[in-house]
């Protein structure tokens, strides 16, 4: 029974963040569409409106950790849901870009906190023997929710009912919350210390977050973008994209959790990096039906690894309560990395075309590859003697 992970509370918290992803990636593949329908958004607008997002939760994600760790983390993990499931009906009444950008920032604001608060819990959950896997499998609710969340806002939304979809995020939001109401979370004590800057950032787990920094650039611009990049090449709808990278991720986060759990992280997280680049290649030169959605499938496979493995090399070494902290410096780089995705793939769009921007996303998983090999890894080591 001590090593038991699939407990009540384990998963009720899976479901509710379920709940909540589901309505956040109804948003993805839609709110380009939406942005460039209803207000002629260019390219580059677009980046800059989501990226917003990701703005918000890159300053409040410290904080969120912080506070995590010494206020608590189911007060700080519930609040946030209510306050994300009600900024989805500011949607209802967006009248510019601007507006819309103001609401992604206050959306921002409450998924930092909110997702910080719910992976912490997470982790408290797991037992220690079997971190790798329950992490894994607690990413699952994200994927599952990358794969059934775009095909239910496009079948939803149709020829143009935005308004429906935002009202359906709001319904999944809120379901969610009422499952996350009847979470039991471990005590764990509390540090006893004055806020000092430093104390926002987990120093053991920046090594890996940094690395992830690189790595969720191209993830950034993918999500951002293959919607536009499907319609500019003849395929009118995202929706098998999505699906076929959430099976991707899905699979390969059950088996590299399990492998991180056996035989650490080196060799499947270089696995990863490798089917990264690759899919990027294709996805850069095959501009058809099957290298789009070969690419997506093989995209997911390497993404799916990384969250994973890297997400449990950032809380291996760290004691409970410093967990909040921990999560919140590697969310913080990975939302880092996304935000700058969204700017600077819209960026090179305009300037090297698709093609070209996924190219250079492929010189960039390259880097981070280097970063693994000869940062990442010797620090890790470093922390595990």
């Amino acid at each position: 029974m001590k090593n038991r992970l699939w407990t009540k509370d384990f998963t009720l918290i899976i479901s509710a963040n379920l709940l909540m992803a589901v309505a956040f990636y109804f948003m993805v593949p839609i709110l380009p569409l939406f942005l460039s329908d209803s207000f002629a958004a260019t390219e580059g607008q677009v980046g800059l409106v989501l990226s917003f997002y990701t703005i918000a939760a890159l300053i409040v994600r410290p904080f969120a950790g912080y506070a995590v760790d010494t206020i608590g983390r189911y007060g700080i993990y519930v609040g946030s849901l209510l306050l994300f499931t009600l900024t989805f009906f500011g949607y209802l009444w967006a009248t510019s870009i601007l507006f819309v950008l103001v609401l992604r920032f206050l959306h921002g604001l409450t998924w930092g906190s909110m997702s910080a608060a719910g992976s912490t819990i997470a982790v408290d959950l797991v037992p220690e023997k079997r971190r790798g896997e329950g992490i894994g499998i607690f990413g699952l609710s994200m994927t599952i929710a990358m794969a059934i969340g775009p095909l239910i806002a496009i079948l939803i939304t149709g020829d143009g009912g935005y308004n429906r979809l935002f009202l359906s995020a709001v319904t999944f939001s809120f379901f969610g919350l009422l499952l996350a109401l009847f979470v039991r979370v471990p005590k764990i004590k509390r540090p006893i210390h004055k806020f000092t800057f430093s104390s926002l950032i987990e120093k053991k787990a920046l090594p890996v977050s940094l690395n992830m920094f690189f790595i969720t650039i191209p993830y950034g611009g993918i999500l951002s973008f293959i919607a536009l990049y499907g319609r500019s090449i003849d395929i009118e709808s995202s929706g098998m994209f999505f699906l076929l990278l959430a099976l991707g991720i899905t699979v390969s986060r059950i088996v590299s959790g399990k492998s991180f759990d056996r035989v650490g992280p080196k060799k499947i997280s270089l696995l990863g990096l490798g089917l990264l680049v690759i899919g990027l290649f294709i996805l850069a030169l095959n501009k058809n039906v099957i290298g789009y959605h070969t690419a997506a499938l093989i995209l997911g496979f390497g993404f799916g690894i990384l969250m994973a493995t890297f997400q449990a090399i950032a809380n291996h070494n760290v004691a409970a309560e410093k967990r909040g902290a921990a999560n919140s410096t590697y969310l913080t780089f990975f939302d880092l990395g996304i935000g700058v995705g969204m700017l600077l793939v819209g960026y090179l769009i305009q300037v090297l075309d698709y093609s070209g921007a996924f190219i250079l996303c492929a010189a960039i998983e390259f880097l981070a590859l280097f970063v693994f090999l000869f940062y990442t890894m010797p620090k890790f080591k470093e922390a595990s003697l």
